[in-house]
């Protein structure tokens, strides 16, 4: 699988036969909606098996051998040239795929209005085989123990004819945003725990859940140890039934990093008792604040690296936004919140205004900048080909456990081709 980033005067036609395929398999693989209307800097996958490597000016055989981890031997025989050829600028080599690693993935599917969508349960239906638990989003906890369950449609058929476990979500979800108050009590009230333990554990083996997935999020700081407390009696619980446990941790990078979403947040405890991890490494640039890359490279690995200082990488899933967001500017704090789109929908909308769209190599993520019909100025951050594969080349690097979507239902093509054509998906079920 090929990444390839259109450059001015670029067709279809002509990058279809840069790489000896045939358009349709172009179109097909990127969703493309407009083929004939590519837009400059638009990241496209090309799905051949392997890559090509056109040689610049300054390249030998050996520099391109080392940066593929092979010998000069292995790529010259591979493409049947001398060893020490004098090599045109331009030459197109192929380079032989990489073994594929072995990797878990997990998808949040959030449903709106009390129903899944037909276009949310197709998603689904189209990408199951690619994950290894697929988590409805979310079961919330009411006042008096029990759960009131997110819409269910057709999952559980979906995930058994695609040999994928169900992660029964869990959280402090009230009215809409999450409560303090009420993860307070959870995680403090000892009778009330064994109620909603008792239920959880009820549901699970009811409908068959493999997973118990605790997103507890803007608990009050000075419940850090109670939360701890009571993650070690679920985890007693939930594993004498049978039950994995799983949870959600807020992207922090030290272990004294203090606030609403952090304190109670202890990566250390979470890693000794938890089954495994999801990191929430997204949302620097959120519908809230100034325009930036959702989930920059950088800060991302900051806080991988220090969930790595204190638990094993098997137990650590990378957590990875599957959209981005246009901001209206200038930018003020307290304004209108900037519209959620999807990469697909980023492309489209670059297209319209007829702008290239940038790549920003320090944050490893695709952006533009366009005026609308009203003269307004928008800013646009999202994901492309490119950023997520910075993503899948940090979860290989440094040996973790997976990826973690949120959120399934958002069209982004290009990821599901890349994930294919990179990882063995890990199956339990």
């Amino acid at each position: 699988m090929q990444i390839h980033v259109v450059k001015p005067g670029e067709s279809i036609y002509s990058i279809a036969n840069q790489y000896s395929i045939t358009m349709n398999e172009i179109i097909v693989a990127n969703e493309l909606d407009n083929p004939d209307q590519l837009v400059v800097g638009q990241a496209l996958v090309i799905p051949i098996v392997g890559q090509y490597y056109f040689l610049k000016p300054g390249d030998s055989l050996y520099k391109v051998a080392s940066q593929f981890n092979m010998t000069v031997d292995e790529l010259a025989a591979i493409n049947n040239i001398p060893t020490q050829s004098v090599l045109p600028i331009g030459l197109r080599l192929y380079i032989p795929p990489s073994p594929k690693t072995s990797a878990a993935f997990n998808g949040y599917a959030e449903s709106y209005g009390g129903k899944v969508s037909p276009a949310l349960e197709e998603y689904v239906q189209e990408h199951m085989r690619s994950l290894t638990y697929l988590g409805p989003f979310s079961y919330q906890i009411k006042e008096d123990g029990s759960l009131q369950p997110p819409p269910l449609n057709n999952y559980f058929n979906i995930a058994k004819q695609n040999n994928v476990a169900m992660m029964l979500v869990v959280t402090n979800l009230k009215e809409g945003g999450f409560n303090k108050d009420l993860g307070g009590k959870i995680v403090t009230d000892t009778a009330f725990q064994d109620t909603l333990l008792k239920n959880i554990i009820e549901i699970a083996q009811a409908k068959g859940y493999t997973d118990v997935h605790f997103d507890f999020e803007f608990l009050p700081p000075e419940n850090r140890e109670d939360y701890n407390r009571f993650l070690r009696k679920a985890k007693q619980q939930l594993s004498k039934s049978g039950l994995q446990m799983s949870t959600a941790l807020a992207p922090k990078t030290s272990a004294q990093q203090t606030g609403a979403w952090y304190t109670a947040h202890d990566y250390k405890a979470h890693g000794e008792i938890a089954d495994f991890v999801v990191l929430m490494t997204y949302e620097w640039g959120y519908s809230g604040g100034p325009p930036m890359a959702v989930s920059p490279i950088g800060p991302v690995r900051k806080v991988v690296e220090y969930a790595l200082s204190v638990m094993p990488s098997e137990k650590i899933f990378l957590g990875q936004n599957l959209y981005g967001y246009d901001w209206t500017l200038p930018y003020v704090a307290g304004g209108d919140p900037a519209e959620a789109i999807s990469p697909q929908q980023a492309i489209q909308r670059a297209r319209k205004y007829n702008v290239a769209i940038q790549y920003d190599n320090k944050a490893q993520a695709p952006y533009y900048t366009y005026v609308d019909e009203q003269g307004r100025n928008h800013e646009v951050w999202f994901e492309d080909a490119r950023s997520i594969q910075a993503k899948f080349d940090l979860v290989k690097e440094l040996n973790l456990k997976g990826m973690s979507y949120w959120k399934l239902g958002l069209n982004f093509p290009q990821n599901w081709e890349l994930l294919e054509s990179q990882f063995n998906v890990s199956k339990i079920v």
